[in-house]
């Protein structure tokens, strides 16, 4: 790769040679900026040890205050992992979609939007992603399904059943298709589809225990192939949520507050 050594393990790479001096604006933005470039473009990848802080600062002309600044930045954003040790260090590593979700689901709650209006988008998506899980799921993915929905079933009976069961459970759902462009974009809607079910709770107590009935079915369906079946209860799910939310309107998302 340009401007790196060839061989040896990835961790052993020299990524030395890859940075430039900074000058303009904020400088820790910038160098933030000069190493996510460098991860789009292939030049750095995950395993990739940086160069030690004192390396760091020579090269970009910078004091260790402003590379350190930097490195949290990069490692809040899941793109630089800290070790600590003799072999320790700032090392490249992939964002999960976990934390990839949880900032899009923090930007998604603070906005202007309603759970009737996480619903309509979950219609949308969830419906939409279903001929994929059908065609896709495997015994794996079936048993996970299945261990959720016995979870719930028993959580009933024992009157702790939450919606965060059933927001667990949409999640394991979109896993199943094996996308992970799919599974990055439900793990962002994670939080505002809790908030949304919560609310949806609050104005149809009884929505629980029906929904984790209908978890059952769709499980049955999706084992079974049934794409057209799976649709249909998946379907009836998502349009009694929006109904009890269109019967109880509410402000925004952020009005509910919590998460799990």
């Amino acid at each position: 790769m340009p401007g790196s050594a060839s061989g040896g393990a990835p961790g052993d790479r020299s990524t030395a040679d890859l940075f430039s001096p900074v000058s303009v604006g904020r400088i820790s933005e910038v160098i933030v900026e000069q190493m996510r470039l460098l991860i789009r473009e292939g030049k750095l990848v995950p395993g990739d040890r940086l160069p030690s802080e004192r390396s760091l600062c020579e090269r970009f002309g910078v004091s260790r205050v402003t590379v350190r600044e930097a490195l949290r930045v990069l490692e809040a954003s899941g793109l630089v992992e800290i070790r600590v040790g003799a072999r320790g260090g700032a090392f490249v590593t992939k964002p999960s979609s976990e934390r990839v979700g949880e900032g899009l689901a923090e930007l998604m709650t603070l906005a202007p939007m309603t759970a009737s209006d996480v619903t309509e988008a979950r219609m949308a998506f969830e419906l939409g992603i279903l001929p994929l899980v059908v065609e896709r799921a495997t015994e794996e993915d079936i048993a996970d399904l299945r261990a959720l929905v016995e979870q719930g079933l028993s959580a009933l009976e024992t009157g702790s059943y939450t919606m965060a069961m059933s927001a667990a459970f949409h999640v394991r759902v979109a896993s199943s298709t094996h996308n992970p462009a799919i599974e990055m974009l439900v793990q962002s809607f994670h939080g505002p589809m809790l908030m949304s079910l919560q609310q949806a709770q609050v104005a149809a107590p009884l929505m629980g225990p029906r929904g984790a009935h209908e978890h059952f079915e769709l499980v049955e369906a999706i084992e079974q192939r049934d794409a057209e079946r799976a649709r249909a209860i998946m379907s009836r799910h998502l349009q009694r949520t929006a109904d009890r939310l269109a019967e109880n309107p509410a402000s925004g998302l952020a009005d509910l507050g919590g998460g799990q």
